[in-house]
């Protein structure tokens, strides 16, 4: 019996409202799974000394914020690519910029970049400190910061040194090692660390200067001398390098901070609420360990006390800047 059309419409009513009631029970489902997504942008190439602290934690991180938090790599213009994307980005706290010391170098060479290194940033965390290592090529004459120094001042400008790129910290501190020991090396700039190191692996640059965080990897390599670090004293997990103060050039040191920033109208509960969760996970293991073997120095400061040191630290690198003379060219 065909039945009619009142008693089909029941039916379909029916099964609609047997519809609606089991997708509202599956809501909770849907938005567990459905975690926002966080981003930490990395504004030089992949496997350099800025995305190594960021891999160090970001996975605590995650779950200490009950979010998903992602690493991407934004290269070029000496950082300011992946720098101005965090600027213009959304004041949510879901991107932020794993920044250094060189993030106001920029600025200092009296360049203008697509954002303001203080007014379109505030700082979330301090992840940590960390110096420096000076690399030779074992093809090179010289096998300590005092032979290099001699031979730079009886061949100047025939050696060449590798760098992340114009204004990289990595740049900045191999320029004042050249101005404190008063010698001349040509400065051949790359897109990242890996690459300037990696052309001091095949003798196409003689030397280079790179950050604690990514000197492990290269260390043992029979075609790579570390001849100094630029620490105050000896590292802890690299003692058979000498500091620069012991190798002749007294009182040069060049050390660099690791920190977190997001765009600037990001509200300050925001700040604050990733400011805890970073601080927790950079002092407990594993990721505190992970940063130790990097040569990263955790840092556990408030947002009051890391903004101090933001601050600070621009009125330095400008200083520095002058110092040795540094222009975009």
């Amino acid at each position: 019996m065909t039945p009619s059309p009142r008693i089909s419409k029941v039916g379909l009513d029916r099964r609609e409202v047997i519809g609606c009631f089991l997708a509202l029970t599956s809501l909770p489902t849907l938005a567990q799974n459905n975690k926002s997504i966080g981003k930490i942008i990395v504004p030089f190439a992949p496997g350099g000394a800025r995305e190594l602290p960021a891999r160090a934690m970001y996975q605590e991180m995650a779950r200490e914020l009950g979010e998903n938090w992602i690493i991407e790599s934004h290269q070029g213009a000496g950082g300011a690519i992946g720098t101005s994307l965090v600027a213009n980005s959304a004041p949510d706290g879901k991107t932020l910029l794993m920044a250094a010391s060189s993030h106001f170098v920029t600025s200092a060479l009296g360049a203008k970049p697509f954002y303001d290194p203080i007014k379109d940033f505030a700082p979330v965390a301090n992840i940590g400190l960390q110096s420096y290592v000076l690399l030779s090529n074992t093809q090179t004459p010289f096998t300590n910061v005092a032979e290099l120094i001699q031979f730079a001042k009886k061949h100047p400008g025939e050696l060449n040194y590798g760098s992340a790129g114009i204004g990289s910290s990595t740049h900045l501190a191999m320029a004042y090692f050249c101005k404190t020991a008063g010698i001349d090396i040509t400065h051949v700039p790359y897109k990242g660390t890996q690459e300037a190191t990696n052309d001091v692996l095949a003798a196409r640059a003689q030397a280079v200067i790179v950050p604690t965080a990514g000197v492990g990897v290269y260390i043992s390599d029979p075609r790579i001398r570390a001849l100094a670090i630029t620490a105050k004293k000896r590292s802890t997990l690299r003692p058979q390098i000498p500091t620069f103060h012991e190798s002749g050039l007294k009182d040069f040191y060049f050390e660099s901070w690791f920190g977190l920033l997001a765009s600037a109208s990001t509200p300050k509960p925001i700040l604050e609420r990733l400011n805890v969760a970073i601080n927790k996970v950079i002092s407990s293991e594993p990721a505190k360990s992970r940063l130790m073997t990097q040569g990263i120095e955790p840092a556990n400061m408030s947002l009051e006390e890391f903004n101090q040191l933001f601050l600070a630290d621009k009125e330095l690198m400008t200083r520095m800047v002058k110092l040795v003379g540094l222009t975009r060219d």
